[in-house]
């Protein structure tokens, strides 16, 4: 599901507004066998293989979520260049359910995949193959919202040097095609601050050897 660009925040009651996580979009795919976390291009992210393996773990059915792989600080705030260094602790931060034991979601709407979802994480335990085992945290991170007030969820991300908010329309469909999706980013956030210039780098090094 892509996400198009405001730059500014707005308020609407057939809207919802959620952080956005600075880290790496990614679909979660939970089978028996396993979870592999799966990149926009439909690569596999292999580097993070001790996170998909917890969240294995965590979930006792078969599923497909989208969220944002995160490196979390001490006061729950995404560190990006913690990330991309694969410093853990590391989680997913999961704000959609597409799959559900063998049942597609994508055309419920958006409210409703939320509400599953949520209590699908309700659920979640890393502990669930062996009920006598010690419990740990969870890696699973629900991308909680507000309801109709983007201006206001906006000022705070931006107070708090967050990467901005995302807004979605309630009744959106799981549809590449819709633009129901936007990103409104903080203008002065500090972690932006050379991102460019660093993915820049590796592209302009991979041109220069295929010249």
């Amino acid at each position: 599901m892509p996400l198009a660009r405001l730059h500014a925040p707005f308020d609407h009651p057939d809207w919802v507004f959620e952080l956005k996580y600075d880290g790496f979009r990614a679909l979660a795919y939970v089978t028996p066998k396993g979870c592999e976390l799966m990149s926009r291009k439909g690569n596999v992210y292999k580097s993070f293989r001790t996170l998909s393996a917890s969240i294995a773990n965590a979930l006792a059915c078969e599923s497909v979520l989208d969220g944002e792989i995160v490196h979390l600080d001490a006061d729950g705030k995404p560190q990006f260049y913690d990330l991309l260094r694969r410093r853990s602790p590391q989680y997913f931060v999961t704000f959609d359910l597409l799959w559900f034991r063998g049942r597609d979601l994508r055309m419920l709407p958006l409210i409703e995949r939320k509400r599953g979802l949520s209590q699908l994480l309700r659920g979640a335990s890393p502990s669930w193959r062996d009920p006598h085992a010690n419990p740990a945290p969870t890696p699973l991170v629900y991308a909680d919202h507000v309801d109709g007030n983007g201006t206001r969820l906006f000022q705070l991300a931006c107070e708090e040097d967050l990467e901005g908010i995302v807004a979605k329309r309630k009744d959106a469909l799981y549809a590449p095609e819709e633009t129901s999706w936007v990103k409104i980013k903080n203008p002065r956030y500090t972690q932006a601050e050379g991102r460019r210039e660093l993915f820049e780098k590796p592209r302009a090094r991979s041109a220069s050897a295929d010249a």
